[in-house]
């Protein structure tokens, strides 16, 4: 019975503390820069914001991109991006690709798309040639 008793409690506990947590409502730019400001919490390179809205045939707004040392570190660039928008904001991703070989891992946010590359995938595709007509922003690497 004290055991039942103690999950209750835990189990209303935890209700109060998801009641009490309101997710902001964030324009685009304002989500960008939360994407920046998780890519930048683990040190992500060469990251760069692309605005697309000016370019007749682009996909979406917005691409982030940068890149990872390591395949590890660019599932934990990718993981920590929708973990961050997850908890403040309540943003789920679209889709979300390439977990499993963390090459190119992509985070589909329908207005701004994420891409998280290891340094060799990334050269190979050039998304930034591709888009040479974006409007780049480029972030120093912490």
């Amino acid at each position: 019975m004290i055991k039942t008793h103690l999950i209750t409690k835990f189990e209303d506990l935890s209700l109060n503390q998801q009641a009490k947590v309101q997710h902001r409502k964030l324009s685009t730019e304002e989500l960008n820069e939360l994407i920046v400001e998780s890519i930048q919490d683990l040190k992500g390179k060469n990251l760069i914001k692309m605005d697309l809205r000016g370019l007749e045939d682009a996909p979406t707004d917005f691409f982030i991109i940068c890149e990872g040392d390591s395949f590890t570190q660019v599932k934990a660039i990718a993981d920590n991006v929708s973990r961050t928008l997850k908890i403040e904001t309540g943003t789920l991703p679209v889709h979300m690709e390439g977990q499993r070989n963390a090459q190119w891992i992509c985070i589909d946010y329908f207005n701004t798309v994420v891409h998280v590359f290891h340094p060799e995938k990334r050269h190979f595709y050039e998304l930034e040639h591709l888009w040479s007509d974006a409007s780049i922003t480029e972030y120093e690497s912490l």
